[in-house]
């Protein structure tokens, strides 16, 4: 189990670095559809995943090319925070199949908003 694993996160790492997203949109489904996770269980270890390697390296890498406007990264990360902990507890609190089928309508809409958004 270890070799798919890691190769989530090898794959999540790419995405995350080439596109700034990972956790939700490759490794929950990663994690649910080919690993067998539950739906919380995906969403709470891709979040405990992302802490370190994506939110440091990532953009470590986009700062030295001067791509990161800290006053406004800052910002985000201090109602981030606070997001988080009320989106956090929200889902503890819905079911399983309600979570799940929220989530996939949520890549749906921005999948079509992104490729018909100019």
């Amino acid at each position: 189990m270890y070799i798919p694993i890691l190769l989530t996160g090898l794959i999540a790492g790419i995405f995350g670095g080439f596109f700034g997203l990972g956790g939700g949109i490759i490794m929950i489904p990663i994690l649910v559809l080919g690993l067998g996770f539950a739906q919380h269980t995906a969403q709470g270890t891709a979040l405990a995943a992302m802490i370190p390697p994506i939110g440091l390296l990532a953009a470590l890498a986009y700062w030295k090319a001067g791509h990161v406007d800290i006053k406004v990264a800052v910002m985000i990360a201090a109602t981030f925070l606070i997001g988080g902990w009320i989106g956090g507890t929200i889902a503890q609190h819905t079911s399983p199949l309600i979570l799940r089928k929220a989530f996939a309508i949520m890549l749906v809409v921005i999948a079509v908003k992104m490729w018909l958004g100019k």
